[in-house]
Protein backbone atom coordinates (compact mmCIF):
# COMPACT_ATOMS: atom_id res chain seq x y z
CA UNK A 1 0.00 0.00 0.00
CA UNK A 2 1.20 3.29 -0.74
CA UNK A 3 2.73 5.14 2.13
CA UNK A 4 2.67 2.24 4.54
CA UNK A 5 3.28 -1.25 5.29
CA UNK A 6 0.84 -3.57 7.43
CA UNK A 7 2.19 -6.39 9.41
CA UNK A 8 -0.72 -8.77 11.65
CA UNK A 9 0.66 -10.41 14.77
CA UNK A 10 4.02 -8.31 14.46
CA UNK A 11 7.01 -9.42 16.71
CA UNK A 12 8.39 -6.43 18.53
CA UNK A 13 11.00 -7.71 20.17
CA UNK A 14 13.61 -6.18 17.85
CA UNK A 15 11.46 -2.62 18.08
CA UNK A 16 12.11 -2.64 21.48
CA UNK A 17 16.04 -1.92 23.21
CA UNK A 18 15.01 -3.76 26.40
CA UNK A 19 14.37 -6.78 23.87
CA UNK A 20 11.24 -7.74 25.12
CA UNK A 21 9.96 -10.35 23.29
CA UNK A 22 6.45 -9.36 22.88
CA UNK A 23 3.62 -9.02 19.57
CA UNK A 24 1.27 -6.39 18.55
CA UNK A 25 -1.95 -8.13 16.84
CA UNK A 26 -0.93 -5.47 13.84
CA UNK A 27 1.90 -3.39 12.91
CA UNK A 28 1.69 -0.24 10.57
CA UNK A 29 4.81 1.00 9.58
CA UNK A 30 4.28 5.15 8.40
CA UNK A 31 6.74 6.82 5.37
CA UNK A 32 4.45 9.15 4.27
CA UNK A 33 2.47 11.05 7.01
CA UNK A 34 -0.12 12.42 4.62
CA UNK A 35 -1.24 9.04 4.99
CA UNK A 36 -1.77 9.16 8.24
CA UNK A 37 -6.04 9.71 8.35
CA UNK A 38 -6.55 6.93 5.58
CA UNK A 39 -4.15 4.29 7.36
CA UNK A 40 -6.65 5.61 11.22
CA UNK A 41 -9.98 4.75 9.01
CA UNK A 42 -8.97 0.95 8.92
CA UNK A 43 -11.57 -0.80 11.39
CA UNK A 44 -8.47 -2.84 11.83
CA UNK A 45 -7.05 0.22 13.26
CA UNK A 46 -9.79 2.56 14.69
CA UNK A 47 -11.50 0.37 16.39
CA UNK A 48 -8.40 -1.02 18.62
CA UNK A 49 -5.41 0.26 20.73
CA UNK A 50 -3.48 2.33 19.32
CA UNK A 51 0.74 3.09 19.99
CA UNK A 52 2.91 4.94 18.23
CA UNK A 53 6.63 3.26 18.23
CA UNK A 54 9.73 5.04 17.46
CA UNK A 55 12.92 2.89 18.85
CA UNK A 56 11.12 1.61 21.31
CA UNK A 57 14.05 3.03 23.49
CA UNK A 58 11.74 4.55 26.00
CA UNK A 59 9.12 1.98 26.60
CA UNK A 60 8.75 -1.31 28.36
CA UNK A 61 5.95 -4.27 27.52
CA UNK A 62 5.20 -6.33 29.95
CA UNK A 63 2.84 -8.39 27.79
CA UNK A 64 1.71 -8.93 23.84
CA UNK A 65 -0.27 -5.36 22.64
CA UNK A 66 -3.75 -6.51 21.82
CA UNK A 67 -4.04 -3.59 19.21
CA UNK A 68 -2.30 -1.12 16.34
CA UNK A 69 1.34 -0.05 17.14
CA UNK A 70 2.20 2.66 14.62
CA UNK A 71 5.57 2.81 13.11
CA UNK A 72 6.72 6.14 12.18
CA UNK A 73 9.36 5.48 9.43
CA UNK A 74 9.13 9.04 7.69
CA UNK A 75 12.34 10.92 6.36
CA UNK A 76 13.57 14.09 5.26
CA UNK A 77 14.93 17.66 6.40
CA UNK A 78 13.80 20.84 5.89
CA UNK A 79 16.37 24.32 6.76
CA UNK A 80 15.46 27.43 7.12
CA UNK A 81 18.79 29.84 7.57
CA UNK A 82 19.25 33.34 8.35
CA UNK A 83 23.17 33.08 8.82
CA UNK A 84 23.31 33.21 12.79
CA UNK A 85 20.65 30.52 13.41
CA UNK A 86 18.19 28.13 11.28
CA UNK A 87 15.18 26.79 11.37
CA UNK A 88 14.87 23.34 10.63
CA UNK A 89 11.96 21.27 10.21
CA UNK A 90 12.47 17.48 10.81
CA UNK A 91 10.55 14.32 9.74
CA UNK A 92 9.34 12.27 12.84
CA UNK A 93 10.85 9.07 12.14
CA UNK A 94 14.70 10.38 11.70
CA UNK A 95 17.21 9.00 14.19
CA UNK A 96 17.52 11.42 16.79
CA UNK A 97 21.38 10.87 17.12
CA UNK A 98 21.78 10.46 13.06
CA UNK A 99 20.30 14.35 13.11
CA UNK A 100 22.12 15.44 16.21
CA UNK A 101 25.51 14.40 14.33
CA UNK A 102 23.80 16.16 11.37
CA UNK A 103 23.38 19.64 13.03
CA UNK A 104 27.35 19.59 14.56
CA UNK A 105 28.33 18.64 11.22
CA UNK A 106 26.66 21.86 9.96
CA UNK A 107 28.00 23.74 12.37
CA UNK A 108 25.00 24.72 14.56
CA UNK A 109 25.05 24.29 18.69
CA UNK A 110 22.89 23.72 20.97
CA UNK A 111 22.34 19.65 20.41
CA UNK A 112 25.70 18.57 21.18
CA UNK A 113 25.03 17.35 25.37
CA UNK A 114 21.81 15.33 23.88
CA UNK A 115 24.30 13.40 21.33
CA UNK A 116 23.66 9.42 21.71
CA UNK A 117 20.62 9.60 22.98
CA UNK A 118 18.91 6.26 21.18
CA UNK A 119 15.36 6.97 19.67
CA UNK A 120 14.23 9.14 17.18
CA UNK A 121 13.26 13.10 16.28
CA UNK A 122 9.39 12.59 17.24
CA UNK A 123 9.84 10.95 20.18
CA UNK A 124 11.94 13.65 21.59
CA UNK A 125 9.44 16.43 22.43
CA UNK A 126 6.97 14.01 23.80
CA UNK A 127 9.55 12.93 26.38
CA UNK A 128 11.52 16.01 26.88
CA UNK A 129 14.57 14.55 26.13
CA UNK A 130 17.34 15.57 28.29
CA UNK A 131 21.33 14.59 29.30
CA UNK A 132 24.59 16.56 31.29
CA UNK A 133 22.31 19.52 32.08
CA UNK A 134 20.07 20.48 28.69
CA UNK A 135 16.60 19.34 27.85
CA UNK A 136 15.49 19.16 23.88
CA UNK A 137 12.52 21.59 24.59
CA UNK A 138 14.97 24.75 24.84
CA UNK A 139 15.35 24.18 21.21
CA UNK A 140 11.80 23.37 19.55
CA UNK A 141 10.11 26.17 17.86
CA UNK A 142 7.26 24.05 17.04
CA UNK A 143 5.32 20.34 17.03
CA UNK A 144 3.72 19.10 13.76
CA UNK A 145 1.02 16.42 15.05
CA UNK A 146 -2.38 14.94 13.71
CA UNK A 147 -4.59 15.18 16.13
CA UNK A 148 -7.00 12.69 16.49
CA UNK A 149 -9.31 14.02 17.85
CA UNK A 150 -10.13 17.58 15.48
CA UNK A 151 -8.70 14.71 12.52
CA UNK A 152 -6.71 17.51 11.80
CA UNK A 153 -2.94 18.41 11.06
CA UNK A 154 -2.21 20.84 13.58
CA UNK A 155 0.90 22.74 13.99
CA UNK A 156 1.68 23.20 18.17
CA UNK A 157 4.31 26.37 19.27
CA UNK A 158 6.44 25.67 21.94
CA UNK A 159 4.42 27.24 24.67
CA UNK A 160 1.62 25.09 23.54
CA UNK A 161 3.55 21.90 23.90
CA UNK A 162 3.86 22.58 28.19
CA UNK A 163 7.33 21.39 28.25
CA UNK A 164 8.61 20.02 31.87
CA UNK A 165 11.23 17.16 33.29
CA UNK A 166 10.62 14.35 31.17
CA UNK A 167 7.66 15.82 30.61
CA UNK A 168 4.84 17.41 27.89
CA UNK A 169 1.52 18.17 26.93
CA UNK A 170 1.75 14.90 24.95
CA UNK A 171 2.63 13.00 27.66
CA UNK A 172 -0.96 15.22 29.43
CA UNK A 173 -3.29 13.73 26.42
CA UNK A 174 -2.37 9.93 25.65
CA UNK A 175 -3.16 9.18 22.08
CA UNK A 176 -4.60 12.55 20.95
CA UNK A 177 -1.65 13.64 18.94
CA UNK A 178 1.03 11.53 16.42
CA UNK A 179 4.00 13.82 15.89
CA UNK A 180 4.70 13.56 12.13
CA UNK A 181 7.50 16.61 12.29
CA UNK A 182 9.92 18.99 14.84
CA UNK A 183 10.90 22.30 14.01
CA UNK A 184 14.29 23.39 15.61
CA UNK A 185 15.19 26.92 16.24
CA UNK A 186 19.30 26.44 16.21
CA UNK A 187 22.01 29.11 16.38
CA UNK A 188 25.21 28.61 15.49
CA UNK A 189 26.76 30.71 18.35
CA UNK A 190 26.11 30.11 21.83
CA UNK A 191 27.13 29.17 25.51
CA UNK A 192 28.43 25.96 26.40
CA UNK A 193 27.13 23.84 28.93
CA UNK A 194 29.81 21.97 30.10
CA UNK A 195 29.31 22.52 33.97
CA UNK A 196 27.47 19.48 34.65
CA UNK A 197 28.45 15.68 35.32
CA UNK A 198 31.76 15.10 34.25
CA UNK A 199 32.21 17.34 30.94
CA UNK A 200 34.64 20.32 31.73
CA UNK A 201 36.68 17.39 33.44
CA UNK A 202 36.81 15.07 30.29
CA UNK A 203 37.27 18.34 28.01
CA UNK A 204 40.97 18.54 30.73
CA UNK A 205 41.34 14.87 29.96
CA UNK A 206 41.14 15.65 26.06
CA UNK A 207 43.68 18.35 26.29
CA UNK A 208 40.97 21.18 25.00
CA UNK A 209 40.81 24.38 26.67
CA UNK A 210 38.95 26.39 23.83
CA UNK A 211 35.82 23.75 23.66
CA UNK A 212 33.92 24.14 20.32
CA UNK A 213 29.93 22.16 20.05
CA UNK A 214 31.98 19.56 18.76
CA UNK A 215 34.32 18.91 21.49
CA UNK A 216 31.39 18.79 24.39
CA UNK A 217 29.92 16.35 21.98
CA UNK A 218 33.44 13.88 21.72
CA UNK A 219 33.26 14.40 25.82
CA UNK A 220 29.30 13.21 26.18
CA UNK A 221 30.51 10.52 23.70
CA UNK A 222 32.89 9.78 26.00
CA UNK A 223 31.12 10.03 29.37
CA UNK A 224 27.95 8.26 27.90
CA UNK A 225 29.43 5.00 26.45
CA UNK A 226 31.69 4.80 29.70
CA UNK A 227 28.51 4.86 32.12
CA UNK A 228 26.02 3.69 30.28
CA UNK A 229 25.64 0.01 28.60
CA UNK A 230 25.18 -0.15 24.78
CA UNK A 231 21.78 -1.73 24.04
CA UNK A 232 23.15 -3.39 20.91
CA UNK A 233 25.40 -5.55 23.33
CA UNK A 234 22.77 -5.18 26.22
CA UNK A 235 19.09 -4.80 26.26
CA UNK A 236 18.09 -1.34 28.02
CA UNK A 237 16.42 1.51 27.85
CA UNK A 238 18.92 4.36 29.45
CA UNK A 239 17.91 5.26 32.01
CA UNK A 240 14.70 3.34 33.59
CA UNK A 241 14.32 5.89 36.43
CA UNK A 242 13.18 9.84 36.91
CA UNK A 243 15.25 11.59 39.18
CA UNK A 244 12.66 12.78 41.58
CA UNK A 245 11.96 16.27 42.38
CA UNK A 246 10.41 17.31 45.45
CA UNK A 247 10.36 20.59 47.83
CA UNK A 248 12.64 22.00 49.29
CA UNK A 249 11.85 21.23 53.16
CA UNK A 250 12.12 17.44 52.28
CA UNK A 251 15.36 18.15 50.30
CA UNK A 252 16.64 19.64 53.64
CA UNK A 253 15.59 16.87 55.63
CA UNK A 254 17.74 14.34 53.18
CA UNK A 255 20.34 16.18 53.01
CA UNK A 256 20.69 16.57 56.95
CA UNK A 257 20.65 12.53 57.07
CA UNK A 258 22.54 11.80 54.00
CA UNK A 259 25.03 14.81 53.81
CA UNK A 260 26.24 13.19 50.24
CA UNK A 261 23.28 12.54 48.49
CA UNK A 262 23.60 15.04 45.04
CA UNK A 263 20.95 17.33 44.67
CA UNK A 264 20.06 20.25 42.13
CA UNK A 265 18.04 23.60 43.22
CA UNK A 266 15.16 23.74 40.37
CA UNK A 267 13.64 26.79 38.88
CA UNK A 268 10.42 26.77 40.75
CA UNK A 269 12.01 26.59 44.12
CA UNK A 270 11.83 22.70 44.52
CA UNK A 271 15.21 20.11 44.37
CA UNK A 272 15.70 17.55 41.80
CA UNK A 273 17.28 14.34 43.81
CA UNK A 274 19.75 11.95 42.17
CA UNK A 275 17.62 8.38 42.21
CA UNK A 276 21.03 6.37 40.96
CA UNK A 277 22.27 7.94 44.41
CA UNK A 278 19.60 6.55 46.22
CA UNK A 279 19.29 3.06 44.02
CA UNK A 280 22.82 2.35 45.03
CA UNK A 281 22.80 3.22 48.37
CA UNK A 282 19.75 1.06 48.78
CA UNK A 283 22.12 -1.75 47.50
CA UNK A 284 20.53 -2.17 44.43
CA UNK A 285 23.24 -1.39 42.11
CA UNK A 286 24.51 -4.81 40.05
CA UNK A 287 21.14 -6.68 41.56
CA UNK A 288 20.44 -9.32 39.23
CA UNK A 289 17.38 -11.74 39.24
CA UNK A 290 17.08 -14.55 36.67
CA UNK A 291 17.98 -12.71 33.39
CA UNK A 292 16.68 -9.33 34.94
CA UNK A 293 18.83 -6.45 36.33
CA UNK A 294 20.09 -3.29 37.65
CA UNK A 295 23.24 -2.23 35.53
CA UNK A 296 26.72 -2.95 37.60
CA UNK A 297 28.08 0.54 35.19
CA UNK A 298 25.06 2.56 36.31
CA UNK A 299 22.44 2.15 38.93
CA UNK A 300 19.58 3.96 36.66
CA UNK A 301 19.26 1.32 33.64
CA UNK A 302 17.14 -1.60 34.20
CA UNK A 303 19.24 -4.48 32.00
CA UNK A 304 17.83 -7.64 30.43
CA UNK A 305 20.88 -9.87 30.48
CA UNK A 306 19.53 -12.41 27.72
CA UNK A 307 15.41 -13.58 28.09
CA UNK A 308 13.69 -11.68 30.60
CA UNK A 309 9.99 -11.10 30.18
CA UNK A 310 8.50 -7.71 30.16
CA UNK A 311 6.72 -8.66 33.86
CA UNK A 312 10.35 -10.18 35.09
CA UNK A 313 11.55 -6.55 34.36
CA UNK A 314 8.86 -4.84 35.90
CA UNK A 315 8.86 -7.09 39.24
CA UNK A 316 12.34 -5.75 39.36
CA UNK A 317 12.12 -2.16 38.68
CA UNK A 318 8.87 -1.95 41.35
CA UNK A 319 11.40 -3.50 43.44
CA UNK A 320 14.02 -0.98 43.30
CA UNK A 321 11.10 1.65 43.76
CA UNK A 322 9.74 -0.01 46.73
CA UNK A 323 13.17 -0.10 48.48
CA UNK A 324 14.16 3.66 48.01
CA UNK A 325 10.66 5.02 49.33
CA UNK A 326 11.23 2.37 52.12
CA UNK A 327 14.79 3.88 52.45
CA UNK A 328 14.49 7.65 52.15
CA UNK A 329 10.80 7.46 51.76
CA UNK A 330 11.02 9.21 48.04
CA UNK A 331 8.91 7.69 45.53
CA UNK A 332 11.04 6.93 42.12
CA UNK A 333 8.32 6.71 38.68
CA UNK A 334 9.67 5.65 35.63
CA UNK A 335 10.86 6.94 32.92
CA UNK A 336 9.63 5.11 30.17
CA UNK A 337 6.27 4.31 29.39
CA UNK A 338 5.17 0.64 30.39
CA UNK A 339 2.65 -0.77 28.17
CA UNK A 340 0.45 -3.19 29.90
CA UNK A 341 -1.80 -5.91 27.97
Amino acid sequence: MGGYTLIENAPLANRNTLRVDARARLLAEIHDASKLPELLDFPAVCNSRLLVLGEGSNVLFTGDFDGTVLAMATRGVQVESDGDSARIAVAAGERWDDFVRWTLGQGYAGLENLILIPGTVGAAPIQNIGAYGCEVAEFVESVEAWDTRERCVVTLDHATCAFGYRDSLFKHEPGRYIVTAVRFLLPRNRPLRTDYAGIDEQLARMGVDKPAPFHVAEAVVHLRTKKLPDPAVIGNAGSFFKNPIVDATIADTLKRNHPDLPAWPMPDGRCKLSAAWMIEQSGFKGLREGDAGISNRHALVLVNHGHASGPQLWALAQHVMDGVRETFGVQLEPEPIVITP
